[in-house]
């Protein structure tokens, strides 16, 4: 009896778990989302100035205290060692160089490991795109043994531009007991913090050390970078590309809730799922807003604002509702309010476009893919288009 009971109360929590996911428009309640250029005392941002004197860091802030935490400002000293380099890797495509980012706080250090492909025939530096990978490390595999649509190197080389990774590990290893195995280990601080930086912020973080690399490196040009991230990558790469702003374009692929997509909607997944499923990705502030989003001081828009006036790219796929394809698409179409300050041109139309009709000669550009939660070749060929506009049409 007591063992039917067991398979009942598993039964009845699968179902009532499963029952409050919304995948319908009609069941999307309504909501007002806080205004990108409007200050929290109500006061109005209508030039660049206030913008970025005022509303901007305030963004930030909030940000910061209630979703992503704290982003540590300060290391004691940051070291780059190459330790392996093949000058005619991908059949002499590309140059390979492995690079160990070394950063150094209170007497503790911690690595990051990156893997750069560097495009033969060009005598200047380069552009690149940097991924953020949360898949198999064999996806970004450095001898090429194994070949991934997750990372085509070789498709970007191919395109003129140098093509690197890192593994989200190095930074924070990706479970709620081990996070603080990485970069937080030099920031014991945040863990005590209720508005502390966990796995999400320590990737982000990452991130921009290997943009410190990359303003050393003379065969990049480190002021034409687009960082890439998909999933819990596109979350880290929204937040690294607003909080630094050298990375010159942000790509967000398949992010969905707390990453492109607004989380008042509650379609598909929500703040308090993201939240009991992965409680080591952002703040502890951030669970207050479990089942009460309505109460959140900002909505993602609001992330994408904080890109302006660089370009940014926003993607979702057919199949994968629990990213909130729609979601991502308004969230994108309210953050051009920020964009308008600088006079920044969108393409973007009010209503989502088709499947498999990018936006790509705008500031801010789209699509959704046929298919299901990936990130494949057909994006990483928009990617590129995206950069190819912006890098070499537009000065």
């Amino acid at each position: 009896m007591i063992k039917g009971l067991i398979v009942f109360l598993a039964f009845f929590l699968c179902f009532t778990t499963a029952q409050a996911q919304n995948y319908e428009e009609s069941k999307v309640p309504a909501y007002t989302l806080p205004e990108v250029l409007k200050m929290e005392d109500g006061t109005a941002v209508r030039n660049k100035a206030s913008w970025e004197n005022k509303r901007r860091p305030e963004i930030l802030r909030l940000f910061e205290d209630n979703v992503y935490g704290q982003m540590p400002k300060k290391h004691d000293s940051l070291s780059f060692t190459v330790t392996n380099e093949v000058p005619n890797a991908m059949d002499g495509m590309a140059r390979l160089k492995e690079v160990t980012i070394t950063a150094w706080k209170d007497k503790k250090s911690a690595d990051i490991h990156l893997t750069l492909f560097i495009p033969t025939k060009p005598k200047k530096p380069v552009p690149a795109f940097l991924l953020i990978n949360n898949r198999d490390q064999n996806n970004t595999d450095p001898t090429r043994a194994t070949k991934s649509d997750f990372w085509p190197a070789e498709m970007v080389v191919d395109s003129g531009y140098a093509v690197a990774a890192f593994h989200v590990s190095d930074a924070a290893p990706d479970t709620k007991d081990s996070y603080q195995n990485g970069i937080l280990r030099l920031y014991p601080e945040q863990l005590k913090a209720d508005n502390g930086m966990k796995a999400i912020g320590a990737w982000a973080w990452a991130a921009s050390r290997v943009m410190d690399y990359f303003e050393a490196d003379k065969d990049i040009d480190a002021r034409k970078v687009a960082l890439v991230g998909h999933s819990r990558g596109g979350k880290a790469a929204s937040w690294a590309g607003a909080q630094d702003q050298r990375f010159a374009i942000v790509i967000s692929n398949n992010s969905g809730n707390t990453g492109a997509a607004l989380s008042r909607r509650r379609f598909g997944e929500t703040v308090k799922k993201i939240n009991d499923t992965f409680p080591h990705w952002f703040n502890d502030n951030y669970k207050k807003y479990n089942d009460n989003e309505a109460a959140l001081p900002v909505d993602q828009h609001m992330l994408l604002s904080l890109i302006a006036p660089r370009p940014v790219y926003v993607t979702s796929a057919s199949e994968d509702l629990w990213a909130d394809p729609r979601g991502s698409y308004i969230s994108l179409l309210q953050a051009q309010k920020a964009y308008n300050l600088y006079k920044k041109p969108s393409a973007l139309s009010p209503e989502p476009p088709a499947i498999n009709s990018p936006i790509i000669n705008s500031y801010l550009g789209y699509h959704n893919r046929e298919g299901k939660h990936n990130l494949t070749a057909y994006d990483w060929q928009n990617f590129i288009q995206f950069a190819d506009y912006h890098f070499t049409k537009q000065k």
